[in-house]
């Protein structure tokens, strides 16, 4: 259906990535007529996935980096596991949609350019918060306390879970709740070796099969994974969850969405006689024209920093610090996972192949400061995301030979394996933390361009550095011969899992939102992506995105049918 400008849409929802997705989909099966803004192009799924299975030699310089587009167009992006020349169109273009970057105090912001947003080259790591996470704030003093517990979202993570489809394996872990899984994809040989060795020498460690968002049996129209490998250049066959395949065709089949592509959201519109957002302003990316949409319910669901960039250039007379934003909060706390990544080496004689790319590696969840326990000089933990590599052929290339038997032996993989430890870190939050808008800086369509000032702190130091003091035990425990190991912090941002800005809270002094993801100050305004977090525990946090927003959409759906909205 096309836009109309002159209809009074039930709601609006303001970006169409994971939480955008679901948001149209509960509105619109709960009987809403909503319009869907989004800032990039469209996409369709499967007809727009161009580099999905395309071979090297298809691809511009054998898919190896155009060093000069990239550090002209993409600069930024082009930092991102998932980017390559199969990937750059979901990518945002650096260069006509900028952000400030400051190189003495840097901030990475990945971006995606279209229909889907990041759900179409997101790393599918899929956990639950467990009331551990909920009560951090609370407990120790930093942040303000969460207005939920994990019992007020524990159905609607199974709801969510039961349509986006978990493989995984249940542990029962207080620290990492289980989920409703299908079953988790296998161990490799190496890893199942490692397993036992950690637990004869570490049992406080648990390994475990990553818990992701593939599918390992048919679910609906959407097939089990086939193992084909680059999973960041689009699934066509909807075994990998996405916007795409998944939620925005339910919310087309109710017949009540309304989808446009090409729309930068410049403000929302504000009525201070009845207190509500009034309409949504966009600026058509094609034609420069500006055009209201006006609705009952507004929900953002832009992103972290692209919602909160909305609301502090939503300013009125009412709100001159930024809609929504008595508090004085709105842009502060802004959180990301710290990252730090270490590797080794292992000789072990295991004579196995196999077919296909699984699509995921395995989990250590968090194993320090459990449950009222202070056991290292930092707060709150970590969890470590691990993968099995056997390098091929392209790793010993150059080794000496001739003819058939150098042909046969580059054949085979290396006589070593690699095991990659990714460790992901809780980032307490700090009101020094923020992101902010120059309006000396325009964009393009007149926008005052975001701009982020970040810093990890002493605790993030602390726990990198014991990070590495683990790596290095696991690493032993496990039997590596080699290892490289380090305590550097990771660049704000990259570990593409910002959250904060628009936190959650229950005093309205100190936050924006109420336990509902609605605004303390603007009811007919939500808010369901990153922005609304109080903290930022150590796990993947899009499943709790996707399981705030669906709880959101009933609430605020039963309220505007009471008139309470």
């Amino acid at each position: 259906m096309i836009a109309d400008k002159n209809r009074m849409y039930d709601a609006i929802v303001v970006g169409s990535g994971i939480t955008g997705g679901w948001a149209a989909k509960e509105l619109t099966e709960k009987g809403l007529n909503v319009l869907v803004l989004e800032r990039g192009p469209d996409k369709k799924h499967g007809l727009d996935y161009i580099g999905e299975h395309a071979p090297p030699w298809q691809v511009p310089f054998a898919n190896k980096a155009d060093r000069e587009e990239n550090q002209r167009d993409y600069p930024i992006q082009s930092q991102c596991y998932a980017f390559d020349a199969t990937t750059r169109h979901f990518f945002n273009n650096d260069r006509d949609n900028p952000y400030i970057y400051d190189e003495s105090k840097p901030y990475r912001w990945t971006r995606a350019n279209g229909v889907g947003g990041r759900s179409t080259i997101w790393g599918r790591q899929t956990y639950r918060w467990s009331d551990m996470d909920f009560e951090a704030n609370a407990r120790d003093g930093h942040g303000t306390d969460w207005p939920i517990r994990y019992s007020d979202i524990k159905d609607w993570y199974s709801y969510v879970e039961k349509f986006v489809g978990i493989s995984g394996q249940k542990e029962g872990l207080a620290e990492l709740p289980d989920s409703e899984f299908q079953p988790p994809m296998e161990m490799y040989a190496l890893e199942k070796t490692i397993k036992a060795r950690l637990k004869d020498k570490m049992p406080e460690l648990t390994l475990t099969m990553g818990r992701t968002a593939i599918l390992t049996e048919n679910l609906g129209s959407r097939a089990a994974c086939h193992y084909c490998g680059p999973c960041p250049r689009g699934c066509s066959t909807g075994s990998y969850f996405s916007s795409q395949s998944s939620t925005l065709p339910a919310a087309q089949a109710t017949g009540r969405l309304t989808l446009r592509s090409g729309s930068v959201v410049e403000r929302l519109e504000y009525d201070s006689k009845t207190n509500r957002v009034s309409g949504v302003r966009v600026i058509d990316v094609e034609t420069k024209e500006p055009i209201t949409y006006r609705s009952k319910l507004v929900f953002l669901c832009a992103s972290t920093l692209a919602s909160t960039q909305i609301l502090l250039n939503s300013k009125s007379e009412h709100f001159p610090d930024g809609m929504a934003n008595s508090s004085g909060v709105l842009g502060h706390y802004l959180m990301d996972h710290i990252k730090v990544q270490h590797f080794g080496v292992f000789a072990d004689d295991i004579d196995k192949y196999y077919l296909g790319f699984r699509p995921t590696g395995s989990y250590i969840p968090r194993f320090k400061n459990l449950g009222n326990r202070r056991e290292e000089n930092f707060l709150r933990g970590y969890g470590i995301q691990t993968d099995v590599v056997r390098p091929d052929w392209r790793f010993h290339f150059n080794q000496k030979g001739f003819g058939v038997d150098l042909k046969e032996t580059l054949r085979k993989p290396a006589p070593y394996w690699v095991w990659v430890l990714g460790a992901f870190g809780e980032n307490l939050p700090s009101y020094n933390n923020r992101a902010l808008v120059d309006e000396t800086r325009p964009d393009r369509f007149g926008i005052p361009q975001l701009r982020m000032d970040m810093a990890f702190g002493d605790n993030e130091q602390r726990m990198a550095k014991d990070i590495q003091r683990s790596a290095d035990r696991i690493y032993r425990a496990a039997g590596a011969v080699y290892m490289e190991t380090n305590a550097n912090l990771s660049t704000p941002g990259s570990s593409i899992h910002e959250m904060g800005t628009a936190r959650m809270g229950r005093d309205p002094k100190v936050s924006v939102l109420n336990g509902w993801n609605q605004s303390h100050d603007i009811p007919n305004l939500f808010v369901t992506d990153g922005a609304c977090m109080a903290s930022s525990s150590c796990v993947n946090p899009s499943l709790t995105y996707m399981a705030l927003t669906a709880r959101a959409c009933d609430y605020a759906v039963k309220e505007l049918r009471k008139g309470v909205i």
